[in-house]
Parts: C-alpha cells; sequence; structure tokens
C-alpha cells in the first residue's frame, strides 16, 4: 500500500465515520448463522439456526457443512443458538439451542469436541427449566471468565418469570465447565433451579460478553418498545424486568412496569429509545480498527446496522451507527486472531467488516 493511502487510512480511523466502513462478504445462503467461534487463524465454526453447524474458511469463502444437530427445535425465535470455543479444553465447543423437554421448549447447553472437521462425544450439559412451550425469547448468548462459563436465557414470553428465582427463564446462568454449578454461585442455596442462577431481571439477553482485560461481564438486552438495556452483569443482581423498564406496551403509549427506576435494582449503563433489537455484542481490544478500540461493537436486528457504544469506565457516553446502508439484521459478530470483525446476518450471509479505503 503506497504511504498516501496509509496516512488516508489513518486519518479515516481517528473518528468512527459511518461513511468509512465496508462490508467484504465472505459467504451467503446460510439459514441464519446465528453464531460463530475462531477455530484457528483461519476458520470458524458457524451454527445455523436450522440446526447445521458448519466450518467457514473466512479467507477463502469456503463453508463445509459439518452436522446438524440433533433434536433441535426451530420454532419462533428457538433453533441452534449460540457456540463458543471453550478456554478450558482443547478444541471443545459449547453450543445453546432449544429443544422439546420433559418441562417444555427449553434452552440447553451443549458441549462438543472439533476432530479433523468432525463434531464429536456431542453431550448435552445442562438443560435449563421455565417451564414454557412458547417459541419467544430463548436467548442465548455464551461467555467464559477464566474459570467458569456464563450463558442467558429469556424471559421465554412470560414477564413473570423475570423476577423467579424458581424458573432460569429471565436469568444469566454460571456454571462449572462440565455443566455443574458452582458452589459460589449467589443462590446456591435456594433449590436446584436458583442455584445456577447468577443475575435475573432480565427480558431477553441476545449479547453477552466477558472482558478479560477488566473481568467485568457486559449484557445486551432486548426491551419491548423501547428500553433495549446494556447492562453490566454483576453477581446476584436483579436488572429490573418487568418491574422497571423504559419501554412501552406493543398496544399503546402505556409505561411497562412500575417505573423506569428502583432502589435495589441494577440500573443499565445505557437505553435505547426507540428500540435496535441488539443481538452479538463484543468489546473490541484489537488492533485491526484503532478507532473500534475498548469499544463496545453491537449487532441491531430491527435498525439493521453496527451499533459503536464508547465507553467512560463503566459509563456509555456516544453511540455510533455504521452499515447502516447495508440493510441487513446483524446477528452475530466475532473476532479473529488477526482482529478482525467479522458478522453475520440473518439474510444468510457473512461479512468482513473493512475501511472503504481498504
Amino acid at each position: 500500500m503506497k504511504i498516501v493511502n496509509i496516512l488516508l487510512l489513518l486519518l479515516v480511523a481517528s473518528a468512527v465515520d459511518a461513511k468509512a466502513w465496508q462490508a467484504h462478504m465472505i459467504t451467503s445462503k446460510l439459514d441464519v448463522p446465528w453464531g460463530m467461534a475462531v477455530v484457528d487463524e483461519q476458520h470458524l465454526l458457524v451454527t445455523e439456526r436450522n440446526g447445521r453447524v458448519g466450518i467457514l474458511n473466512h479467507l477463502s469463502g469456503q463453508y463445509k457443512k459439518l452436522i446438524h444437530f440433533p433434536h433441535v427445535i426451530a420454532k419462533g425465535q428457538g433453533g441452534l443458538l449460540d457456540v463458543a470455543r471453550s478456554p478450558f479444553e482443547a478444541n471443545t465447543y459449547y453450543f445453546t439451542y432449544s429443544r422439546d423437554t420433559s418441562t417444555g421448549i427449553e434452552t440447553l447447553l451443549a458441549k462438543a469436541v472439533l476432530e479433523e472437521n468432525k463434531l464429536i462425544n456431542l453431550t448435552d450439559i445442562f438443560v435449563t427449566q421455565s417451564g414454557s412451550t412458547l417459541g419467544q425469547h430463548f436467548g442465548s448468548r455464551i461467555t467464559f471468565d477464566k474459570e467458569y462459563i456464563y450463558f442467558s436465557v429469556g424471559d421465554r414470553g412470560m414477564r413473570s418469570n423475570g423476577q423467579n428465582l424458581q424458573t432460569h427463564a429471565g436469568s444469566i446462568m454460571r456454571l462449572n465447565p462440565d455443566g455443574s454449578i458452582p458452589k459460589s454461585n449467589p443462590f446456591f442455596e435456594h433449590g436446584e433451579i436458583a442455584s445456577a442462577i447468577w443475575s435475573y431481571g432480565h427480558r431477553n439477553p441476545q449479547g453477552l460478553f466477558h472482558d478479560g482485560k477488566t473481568n467485568q461481564l457486559w449484557s445486551i438486552e432486548h426491551g419491548p418498545r423501547g428500553g433495549d438495556e446494556i447492562n453490566l452483569i454483576l453477581k446476584g443482581k436483579n436488572y429490573g424486568w418487568p418491574i422497571t423498564s423504559h419501554g412501552k406496551e406493543y398496544w399503546g403509549p402505556v409505561q411497562v412496569g412500575q417505573s423506569e427506576e428502583m432502589e435495589g435494582i441494577a440500573s443499565p449503563k445505557k437505553v435505547y429509545v426507540p428500540s435496535i433489537a441488539p443481538s452479538s455484542m463484543i468489546l473490541y481490544r484489537g488492533e485491526r480498527y484503532p478507532n473500534l478500540k475498548n469499544k463496545l461493537i453491537i449487532g441491531s436486528l430491527k435498525l439493521a446496522h453496527i451499533n459503536v457504544i464508547t465507553l467512560s469506565g463503566n459509563n456509555a457516553i456516544d453511540e455510533q451507527r455504521i452499515l447502516q446502508d447495508l440493510g441487513e439484521r446483524v446477528r452475530s459478530l466475532v473476532v479473529t486472531p488477526a482482529g478482525d470483525i467479522i458478522f453475520s446476518t440473518d439474510a444468510g450471509n457473512i461479512y468482513r467488516l473493512a475501511l472503504s479505503l481498504e
């Protein structure tokens, strides 16, 4: 690249300019690529909502289907959901998906080993209990700290679940790598169901990211009509749904809940009114895009863009929107070892984020 082009690229990178970004297509014609996880420098594992798992060479665009996940119920908002690479065991991946169980259509956590482009030893390690047969608000994202797995489940379309510790619906769970429950969980002494819960009062968290640099857990969840929330997740905290909300009823201009904030309930770090319908979220720590470093990067479904949040400490102080002209519902985000941001859309496409001068 010529020196003048490098200087121009650095000038563009000095600020988040909505016009400076492009989406370079890697592959297409997938069935709602819901989750992605890094395999190595070239490959990603991809989940499709209908139950397929594939492996993508994001440099060549070659996509190979590996397996059709058994027992997936792709009903309503359910299906094969997230995938995340385990930091605890080599070549091991965790999945969340919806399936029919004795208590209803539930969100499950499973794990498998990737060996020579084959998924083996596929095992369900945790079955959530909501008692719902509805096709709504399954969550579900997966993330890790140095010791534990965290994954989210929505309220399953039943608002009262958010304040009920005797259901996993409306909660973020914390588990050991084998799916067992840590005794240090905040509600371990409150019964079998409550023992897995790390935080509650959530409507439908579809973005969950643990930042290793600060050891902080970030979540973003769908509000009702208005009221999507970015939350900093802390042990045992109540995040309010449905007794606190910034959103309104779908049937009219009536506030949901008793108030927007309340004593004893953790307040969001940012609220989106109107809703953007958030999906995946990362906190970008790479070097590839200097203008995105240390910012929250969020996929938007309803408003079809990538949302960029600038933080000051733990507070959101600025919001920018990029790739609005793409017009596709952004479903999943992942960062490659080289620092590239790869994102998928409900239209079945997977893209690489790029600056327009590249």
